[in-house]
């Protein structure tokens, strides 16, 4: 479940990218501001992504003893 959930967003970022993507080489948008703006929210998935890995990993895990 959670690898087909994972695997159905990273392909709906890789379209969301392309999109952007073309739509810079065509003049459509300023690449420089989204960029940023990609580069920015990357950083913020990958923060909450690494506290919700701590949870995880740490506070939840379940002992095997």
């Amino acid at each position: 479940m959670l690898k087909k959930m994972a695997s159905y967003s990273l392909v709906a970022m890789v379209i969301a990218f392309t999109i952007l993507g073309l739509l810079a080489i065509w003049d459509v948008i300023a690449v420089e501001d989204v960029i940023r703006k990609i580069l920015l929210s990357l950083f913020v998935i990958f923060i909450a992504s690494v506290v919700v890995l701590f949870i995880f990993g740490v506070v939840i895990r379940e002992d095997k003893h």
